[in-house]
């Protein structure tokens, strides 16, 4: 697997989770002030903060992935060609 692989593979995974950004990701005194400021439509200040949290989320844990997998392709390749011969 080369660079070239493994950003297309980033890619695509971070285009997943983008779409699916229907957590709740709030605090306690972030719920507590989003509560407060919903409209009389169901929507205010929570559906940007439950965006941005999800967002300042996303940043460290694609990180770590993709730290873990270059330090550990050899080990997971070897895993994957052990497994791919028991079957």
């Amino acid at each position: 697997m080369n660079l070239s692989h493994i950003v297309r593979v980033a890619f695509i995974f971070a285009l997943l989770l983008a779409g699916n950004m229907d957590g709740q990701a709030q605090c306690a005194m972030c719920k507590a002030v989003a509560e407060e400021s919903i409209n009389q439509d169901g929507y205010g200040v929570a559906l940007g903060l439950n965006y941005g949290i999800m967002l300042l989320m996303f940043i460290p844990y694609m990180l770590l992935a993709t730290l873990f997998f270059v330090f550990f392709r050899k080990q997971l390749a070897g895993f994957f060609k052990s497994f791919s011969n028991i079957h």
